[in-house]
This record gives structure tokens, sequence and C-alpha cells, in this order.
């Protein structure tokens, strides 16, 4: 967009080819910037962007895990195996599990905490799903999304954004892409979840899915996360979600050899 905007106005006041040509290029490198999130944050934005980013999401995780009344061993050893993987330090881990005891809490309102997260991140691309992506791995932590996890993340999805039938696409999608996750069995469903897990049918061509693919690869690339205001420690976290999605992909590619 940025290239066409400095381009055309480099033409308009100036008329030199030389110019025009020049703007392009410049304009051309803003908006890989800002496809990568780094647009115009200075490291100052980018420290906060992240620190909101880690306190809503466990901050939602602990709303998430009591939004049934109560919290299971299970919804608890994932947070655990989660802050796990991402290395913290003792005191970041205690921050971590406060901020989840924080959200927990039966009388704690997300509208505050929304809010920030929308002020500070709601404009970078792939914020919001990786967010929404996490807590929807986080439901299926005991096996499956009840009506009332499915509710609140509904709630979530619509305040970041999303329709309802994108919000029921991409719980499909996480879903079914949990299904290849290491140690997972094959089974005779297989095939169809993995068309699933990349929001596809079966009856598209080649093409189709492998752009599919493709476009979920890059929403989980480590560069454009951090670029985005992800942390570090948490991006190991979001790119396992790739895998699962090269599993998926892996599958149908043998399929239809």
């Amino acid at each position: 967009m940025f290239k066409y905007i400095l381009a055309f106005a480099a033409y308009y006041f100036t008329g030199s080819f030389l110019l025009t040509l020049l703007a392009y290029f410049i304009g051309g490198g803003i908006d890989r910037a800002r496809d990568l999130g780094l647009g115009a944050i200075n490291p100052l934005a980018s420290g906060q962007r992240k620190q909101v980013f880690l306190e809503t999401t466990f901050v939602l995780m602990g709303k998430l895990a009591k939004v049934d009344g109560h919290i299971s061993k299970d919804e608890i050893n994932h947070v655990e195996d989660f802050i796990q993987k991402m290395g913290m330090s003792a005191e970041h881990r205690q921050q971590a599990i406060n901020q989840f005891k924080r959200g927990s809490a039966p009388d704690f309102n997300i509208d505050a905490t929304l809010n920030a997260f929308i002020a500070h991140c709601g404009q970078t691309l792939h914020l919001k799903q990786v967010l929404l992506m996490y807590l929807i791995v986080m439901a299926v932590a005991d096996g499956e999304v009840d009506l009332q996890e499915e509710a609140f993340l509904k709630q979530v999805a619509n305040r970041l954004g999303y329709s309802d039938i994108e919000f029921r696409q991409m719980l499909d999608m996480v879903l079914n892409q949990s299904h290849f996750s290491q140690g997972s069995p094959v089974s005779a469903s297989s095939l169809d979840d993995a068309y699933k897990a990349l929001g596809v049918t079966a009856d598209q061509s080649d093409q189709d899915i492998k752009r599919a693919y493709r476009k979920l690869m890059s929403q989980y690339h480590p560069d454009k996360l951090i670029g985005q205001g992800v942390p570090e420690d948490m991006v190991k976290v979001a790119t396992e979600q790739a895998k699962e999605i090269q599993v998926a992909y892996d599958l149908i590619k043998k399929h239809r050899a």
C-alpha cells in the first residue's frame, strides 16, 4: 500500500521517473516491515506490547479454566507445561501464576484486560490470532471444549474482531490440528481431520491446499511473531502449532501422491 502512495506522490509532485521508482522501492520496504509487525514500533513500545501480551495470555487462561466453576488437574498441568516450555525464570514463573490466579477469581471482569490488549496489540496482523489459538489449546487440555468454554472463547473472539463464522472456523482448525500433536495416534478419520486442520476440503485443488498451508505456516513464523510482539520465549510454544500443521499437510500430500 505505501509503495503505491509514495510512488504516486513522487510522480505527482516531481514528475520524475527516477524519484517515482525510488519512492516505490522505499514504500515496498515499509510495507514489508509492516507485514512483519516491525512498522514504527520503538523498543519501548515493543517491550510494553510483549508485557501486555504475556499478561493477557495468563489472565485469560485463568478465566477460561474457571469458567465452568472449577479448575481441573489437566488444566493446571497444561499451564505448568506451557510455562516450562517457555523456560521462564522463577520470578517470571511466579508472575505468570499470579496472573492466572487473578484471572480465575470468581468476580474477575475481563473487559479491562481485553481493552489493554486491543489498545497495544489490536492493530498487529497475527497477535490476536495467536492469543486465541493459545486459549483454544488451553480449552481442549482436558479432552474437550464444553459449552461454557466455547461461549467464553466466542466472547473473546468477538471482542478481538472475529465474526461468529470466523471464530467457528478457527476453533475447528485448531481442534483438528491438535489431533496431529506429537505422539497422537493416526486413525481412520485422520485424513478428514487433516483437511479441517488446514481449513480446506477434500474437493479443493492441490494449489488451493498448498496456499492454505503456506498461509498458516506464515502466521506462526518465528521472525514474524517476534516482530509483532510475541515474547521470544512464547514463540517456541506458538511454533509447535506449526509442527501439527506440517504433519496434517504431509498426510494430505501422501494421500494425493
